[in-house]
């Protein structure tokens, strides 16, 4: 059975403890390493740099290397009925076009990993038009990141690596039915983290509902 990008990353953060390797290579890996996607399984790998320099730039080859740009997407236009045709289930959710099923994905972090909701293609063209920078996404390894729990009203742009990281967070984290206080400060630190090293983009920042 091929590996989720979940079970990659939970068998990448037991490996923290020795030095991590490349998984194609084996070469010892550098902190803060590159990641490959295999878009077929949704699957990510780490690499060394000389490796993920290997897949820079080439769509047609089994893997793609996964950006490191992260972009707060300002001004960002989601009005409440807009996000509710999205027909996502919780307050929190990142978007991304695949090549190999040639459609916009959508998926929520949930207890259970990362849970797919079903996305209509109207609803997803409108906010592209709504919001252009959205066609400049990379296929499969960038994505569209949603934070609208409680008043937050915040867009990013980032590598799909970053997004199934918070997935890890919240499965790996939750605590009964509300999840707990000690999750919801891993995903607040989490959001702090991506704040801190995104590039603002856009007009002045969204207002909070």
């Amino acid at each position: 059975m091929s590996a989720t990008p979940f079970m990659s990353l939970r068998r990448l953060a037991a490996q923290r403890q020795e030095v991590e390797q490349c998984d194609l290579c084996s070469a010892p890996l550098r902190e803060g390493h590159r990641h490959l996607l295999e878009p077929a399984h949704r699957q990510l790998v780490c690499a060394c740099d000389p490796c993920s320099i290997l897949f820079s730039g080439h769509s047609d080859r089994r893997y793609k290397r996964v950006p490191d740009r992260i972009l707060h997407l300002a001004g960002f236009e989601m009005p409440d009925e807009l996000w509710d045709s999205l027909l996502v289930p919780v307050n929190m959710a990142f978007f991304f076009r695949s090549t190999p099923e040639e459609r916009m994905v959508a998926l929520y972090p949930s207890p259970a990993g990362a849970t797919e909701s079903l996305l209509g293609l109207e609803a997803w063209e409108e906010l592209e038009a709504a919001n252009p920078i959205l066609r400049e996404m990379e296929p499969d390894v960038e994505a569209l990141l949603v934070n609208r729990v409680g008043n937050i009203r915040a867009y990013y742009l980032v590598s799909i690596d970053r997004c199934y990281e918070l997935v890890g967070l919240i499965r790996s984290g939750w605590r009964g039915l509300s999840g707990g206080t000690e999750v919801w400060r891993t995903i607040d630190g989490f959001f702090k983290d991506v704040e801190s090293k995104a590039k603002q983009v856009g007009g002045p920042p969204a207002a909070h509902a």
